[in-house]
């Protein structure tokens, strides 16, 4: 999530910021009869590896639509020790190549199918927010049509694969786009494991901001509907409250039959309390919440750079990949800048 004003700020200072609606090959149209108001997209040629968040941010504003590597190849075939594809799943003012440049290499380089696509695409008068200008910003459409569109793309990842079910691994809103969609748009039963980096999984207080403007709303004065055209339909939904997250959560945090993994860092600036990330297991759930700083101080990683972090790969790994015996990684990861334990 980036919402309100300090995002704004914050984000751009993040190299959070975009350009453009052009869809590029695979879009979806929007279908305003079905009340979609955003569409997804596939990606468009491969980019090159990054390990740090700023160089693919820097690469994603000329190649919006890149995959990031070891992504995307829909001949891929599952193996069985690796059954289960993985979907990469991208956050708000993002795109999969930004995202997943880092991590995407090192899934693939175990021997699974990865595959990522740009969702919530929307224009700015479409309530898409500011950040819908700029080249690359996606996500930014409600949450309900996301889940809609990974609905569309996790079923044509198990076509192509022949697969029974696919693997998450989602950064910010993408964990509770994956919720949505297990809860309520036919995912129950497709999905075998959800990794969260930084989910916005109950939402954000942004450091307080959030919260006060919940509260100012909920007595009546509607000021984050004010604040809705500058940072977009998503970041709303992600303020601690919202109604969206009332229904989401109303039955609890997990479904049945799912291995979640949710990691969150003690220096995300986004999504706060970072304790909000984590989940609680319901029925036939099993939940590993995981702080990136216990027993490695030296990861500074924040809402951006845990994408980068060596410690949070191996966690993601681990996660995925639990024969592989993924050595757990500690070393220094730079807030804001770096990735791969250097700046």
């Amino acid at each position: 999530m980036m919402p309100t004003m300090r995002i704004l700020g914050s984000a751009m200072c993040a190299g959070v910021t975009a350009l453009g609606m052009a869809l590029a090959g695979g879009a979806a149209q929007a279908d305003p009869a079905a009340g979609l108001t955003s569409v997804a997209s596939d990606t468009s040629g491969v980019g090159p590896q990054a390990s740090a968040y700023l160089a693919a941010f820097g690469y994603g504003l000329l190649h919006p639509d890149a995959a990031p590597p070891g992504a995307d190849d829909w001949n891929c075939k599952p193996t069985a020790a690796h059954p289960h594809p993985v979907v990469l799943l991208h956050g708000t003012w993002l795109n999969a190549y930004d995202s997943f440049a880092y991590l995407s290499p090192r899934i693939a380089s175990t021997g699974m199918c990865v595959f990522s696509f740009n969702y919530g695409r929307e224009g700015v008068l479409n309530g898409g927010g500011m950040g819908a200008i700029l080249p690359g910003r996606y996500g930014v459409g409600p949450m309900e049509d996301s889940a809609r569109q990974l609905a569309v793309f996790v079923d044509r990842v198990l076509a192509a694969t022949g697969a029974n079910r696919v693997d998450v691994v989602a950064h910010s809103q993408g964990g509770p786009v994956t919720s949505q969609y297990l809860k309520f748009e036919g995912g129950q039963g497709k999905i075998g494991k959800v990794v969260t980096l930084g989910a916005t999984t109950h939402g954000t207080s942004l450091n307080g901001i959030a919260s006060l403007g919940r509260w100012i709303t909920d007595m009546g004065l509607n000021i984050l509907g004010f604040y809705e055209p500058l940072i977009g339909q998503s970041n709303i939904q992600q303020a601690v409250g919202s109604p969206f997250y009332k229904t989401l959560n109303a039955n609890g945090d997990t479904v049945p039959g799912v291995e979640y993994t949710a990691i969150g860092t003690q220096h995300d600036e986004v999504s706060n309390p970072y304790e909000w990330t984590f989940l609680t297991p319901g029925p036939d759930a099993i939940v590993n919440n995981v702080t990136l700083q216990q027993g490695c101080d030296a990861d500074l990683s924040d809402h951006l750079t845990i994408n980068y972090s060596p410690r949070a790969a191996s966690i993601v790994l681990r996660a995925l990949d639990p024969a592989g015996r993924h050595e757990l990684e500690c070393t220094f990861n730079p807030w804001v800048i770096g990735g791969d334990g250097h700046l």
